[in-house]
């Protein structure tokens, strides 16, 4: 297959098929998603920045494939919606780029279309990822009480989660090619992380799928959590969006997790 731009929506869905191709995808640019690149063979991969946020860990994927010599990039969480490949290609401005992109002549202010077509020039990655950390754990688990799991992201959600708190690291958006999806099980809460917010306040839109399914949906502040890492929003992560439900649990922008935590685990107990 020669050389070509494919656009996905999530990094998470990589494929044989995009082996050796540039990929547009709208997964933040976290170390996770640099993984996934780096294991995935890509030619080059263009991100959104999720408003960059605490420790810069929105673009922390650049300096990861940097050390690669694989290129990439991120559009600015404004100029196109997080968890929209197809959105990014149309209207995605590059707000950051690794050396290696840069040397392919991506730029910042470019537009992503443009970043794209550079960096088919690239050689694909061709060596072995390496080693990432477990992605998934356990924050806490006391008797009787529901565990607290954490998820640095939503695709490693289980089935086996429900009636859990689920601490993901992953932006709240939907994705177009899944509109209707939320969560994998019907957890108790459900936490993922704002983005920044982004263009058309696309960043928490998920809040609103939870509800439907009855679940107390929550996003930490990009400034206060590190976006695909989950022990950081249970460190330290404080509430920016809520829905309807987890308003029921008494959860309110500005308190820290953990304390919706413990208000959602203590209703939970009340019924």
């Amino acid at each position: 297959m020669r050389p070509t731009v494919l656009v996905a929506d999530s990094i998470t869905k990589l494929v044989e098929y995009h082996r050796g191709q540039v990929v547009v995808a709208g997964s933040h640019g976290g170390v996770y998603c640099g993984y996934l690149v780096a294991r995935g063979g890509l030619r080059g991969v263009i991100l959104n920045d999720a408003g960059v946020g605490k420790d810069r860990a929105g673009i922390g994927a650049l300096a990861y494939l940097d050390r690669l010599g694989l290129a990439a990039a991120c559009v600015g969480h404004l100029s196109a919606r997080i968890g929209d490949g197809a959105d990014m290609v149309e209207r995605g401005r590059i707000s950051h780029a690794n050396r290696s992109a840069r040397a392919l002549g991506c730029a910042v202010g470019q537009a992503c279309s443009d970043a794209a077509t550079a960096m088919l020039a690239a050689k694909p990655y061709m060596g072995n990822a390496p080693v990432y950390g477990e992605g998934r754990y356990v924050l806490r688990q006391r008797p009787g009480e529901p565990i607290i799991v954490g998820c640095d992201s939503a695709s490693l959600v289980e089935p086996e989660d429900a009636g859990q708190i689920v601490v993901t690291a992953s932006h709240g958006a939907t994705l177009p090619e899944s509109p209707g999806y939320a969560l994998k099980t019907r957890a108790l809460a459900a936490v993922f992380n704002d983005a920044g917010f982004g263009a058309d306040g696309c960043g928490v839109a998920r809040l609103a799928l939870l509800d439907g399914m009855g679940i107390a949906g929550v996003t930490v502040c990009h400034d206060s959590a590190r976006i695909g890492d989950a022990r950081s929003a249970w460190r330290t992560g404080t509430l920016s969006f809520v829905n309807a439900e987890a308003a029921r649990l008494g959860a309110t922008r500005g308190i820290a997790l953990k304390d919706f935590a413990r208000r959602a685990i203590g209703a939970s107990k009340a019924r």
